[in-house]
Formats: C-alpha cells, structure tokens, sequence
C-alpha cells in the first residue's frame, strides 16, 4: 500500500509549554497536572505510555493569570530543549493539562489518529533536528516540516493497534525482569533479615571489614582512542550489573596507567563513588576494562565474603541510605574511599552466603532468558515499526 508523506504541522499543532512560577509549584492536587520535562521522562521510563498525573498541579484561575493554553487529551508530550532532548521520551496526554516550557505538545487534528502518531513519533529522533549549539533546543518551524507517512484513517488505527499490542508484551516481559529484580533482594531479607534492624541477630561489621582494599583510577581524564580497552564511568554501574552499552576506548598503553591504580578483575565489585553513588555491581567477566575516578574498585576478601553477597548488601536500603548521608558536595557529590569503609552492614556465616549465592545464580539463570526473550520482542517490534510506517504492515 502506498503511503502519502504530510508534513506534521498539516496534521498537528505543535504547542510550546509556559514558565512555571515558582509560587505555584509543590501542590500536590489540582484541576490540572502541570507536567515538567521530568514527569515526561519518568512516563516515558514507565510501562504506561499515557501521563495522567504530574508532581505539580495548578486551578483554572491560575491558567488564567498564566495566560496559558491547555494540552488537550491525546497530545504527543515530548521534552524539547536540553539533554533531556536526546532520550526521545515520548507520552500521551491522558487527560487536560499544562505543560512547562521545556516541553512541547503535537496536538493532532482530525486527519490523523493520536496512538499513530505517538508510534511514529517515537521512531524520530529529534535530537538530530536540535540544532548544535550549547544547549540543543528543538525549533517549532523544524518540526513542523517533519514527513509523516499517512495512510488513511482506518489504517492508522489498524496499525497503532498492533504496535499497542507488541508494546503490552514487551511492558509485560519488562514487568517480569522487575519483578526477578526484587525477588533477589527478597531472598536476601528472608534469609539474612533486614539489615537495619538486624533481627537474628548477626555479627556486626563494616565494608571495610570484607574487603583487602578500595581504589579508584587516576584523577586525570585519559585520551580516548576508537578501540581499545573499555573505559567505564559511573553511568556503566547499576544495581547488580555492569553495562557495556555507549563504552569509551582506551589505547592499550593509556589503560595500563590506568591499572598500576586500579585493575578490575573477576570477583571485584564495582562501587559508585562520584556524581550518582552508592550503586554496586560485581565484575562477572575476565575481559579486560578500566574505569575512571568516580568509580571504586573494591576487593573482597574471599576468606571473609562472597562477592555476590556483598554486592546484594551494599545495594540494599539500609546500605544505599548509608552511602548518601556519607556522600559529601553539592554540584561535586563524592563518596571518599575512606568513607565508604564505614558503612555498617553484618556478617553471617560464609557457608549461608554460598547457599544465597547458589539461589541467586538461579534466578540469573532466569533473568538472562528473560532478558533474550525481551530482546527478540524489541527486534520483533522495531520490525513492525519500519513495515508499519513503510506501508508494509498487511
């Protein structure tokens, strides 16, 4: 079927958001939620493509004093200047609302259906269309230009119903992984108890108590090279697992400094210590990496702790908790090495670690079927996307 190419300004309005006063801002019920870029990127983290709530809500009177246009239900709500722009978060309106302006609605008109045009919207980036300045900024009369491929009606319901419906299976495959995420740490309390109350009573004791040492890479930004050792910061740490997506390189001879600091090996723990801290993830590979200063390398003492013990501990709570309140700074936050030794944990028994670690080795087990059987789903819907818009969706 062949598709005719509109322009998204023939079938949408794009509408920009309004200042929020800060004397208007922390009401937490209203007649309108008045979403910030913030409520946008968290719905567009969510299983919901819909945002009907916001952390901020305003009167009818106060959109008058405003002078403000109301977002219409099924408007395309997307964040339109900053970095916020590059992780193409997209949601639809659930319900009348104002939006802030560092966002920006596509409000369609009758030619095209609302699920469409969120579906194809989301195959755009627009951070491409930000023009390269210091701060990226997405212009009106740019994205009014954008081609949209618009079969009739019919078919744009047709096809916004299928991608709805390959959508609700990743969302439920997602959900799955979440809950396999929870369910270690549920293990861990109904074996060990929660550690901050500590009710069988064990051992207490502190990270520096399990570990030989704990060290960072050197305080200098290294050269990056195009391939090479990979080079890790504190955004390739996440609770109980590395990431080897959007890597810098080292050059052999770079990561070598590197090391004389500072070597992860298998069995080490990786443990945030600048900017976002107190995230923990075990080195679970023998390929060889660096990581940069705002990244600890801890090394367990096996006589003392498993590490996949050790890193379900510091990624609890009550461990969490510890290592904000011994976070010092404001626009520089940093958790020293000295002091992320003090936080306070227990210490049961090694044999019962073992038997943890076996436990949770099986739920892993799990987890990475799961996580391929989301990744056929999200090669499967990335297919439907481009027939879908290719006019190739029979």
């Amino acid at each position: 079927m062949s598709t005719a190419l509109v322009l998204l300004g023939d079938i949408a309005t794009l509408q920009a958001g309004f200042g929020f006063p800060p004397s208007l801002q922390g009401r937490t019920n209203g007649r309108y939620p008045f979403a910030k870029v913030g409520d946008i990127s968290r719905g567009g983290r969510s299983e919901s493509s819909i945002l009907s709530k916001a952390d901020h809500y305003v009167d009818a009177a106060d959109v008058a004093a405003l002078r403000a246009k109301i977002v219409p239900p099924g408007s395309i709500l997307f964040a339109k200047i900053g970095e916020a722009i590059r992780q193409n978060h997209r949601v639809v309106a659930g319900c009348e609302m104002l939006i802030d302006n560092n966002a920006m609605a596509a409000i369609p008109n009758a030619r095209v259906d609302s699920r469409f045009l969120y579906h194809y919207l989301k195959t755009v980036d627009f951070y491409c269309l930000a023009p390269a300045t210091t701060v990226p900024a997405l212009r009106k009369s740019d994205l009014e230009r954008l081609q949209v491929p618009l079969p009739p009606l019919p078919e744009q319901r047709r096809i916004a119903a299928i991608l709805d419906q390959a959508d609700a299976l990743r969302a439920k495959r997602r959900e799955a992984l979440a809950q396999l995420d929870s369910l270690t740490q549920s293990i861990f309390i109904e074996m060990f108890g929660d550690p901050a109350t500590n009710p069988k009573g064990w051992p207490a004791a502190t990270l520096g108590d399990f570990i030989f040492t704990a060290s960072d890479g050197p305080h200098v930004s290294p050269p990056y090279s195009e391939t090479g050792i990979p080079f890790l910061s504190t955004r390739h740490v996440r609770p109980g697992e590395i990431s080897w997506s959007d890597l810098k390189y080292l050059a052999e001879s770079d990561a070598a400094v590197q090391w004389k600091k500072c070597r992860p090996q298998r069995g080490d723990i990786l443990y945030t210590k600048g900017g976002t801290t107190g995230l923990a993830a075990a080195v679970r590979t023998d390929t060889p990496f660096a990581v940069w200063v705002h990244v600890a390398l801890l090394k367990p003492n096996p006589s003392k702790v498993e590490t996949e013990w050790l890193e379900s501990m510091l990624n609890a709570e009550f461990c969490y908790r510890q290592s904000q309140d011994l976070t010092h700074g404001i626009a520089n936050r940093d958790l020293g090495l000295k002091r992320m030794t003090k936080i306070r944990m227990y210490s049961p028994p090694l044999s019962l670690q073992r038997e943890f670690v076996e436990r949770k080795e099986r739920v892993n087990s799990i987890r990475a079927t799961s996580r391929l059987a989301l990744a056929e789903l999200d090669a499967l819907f990335a297919s439907l996307q481009h027939r879908a818009f290719a006019g190739q969706l029979l």
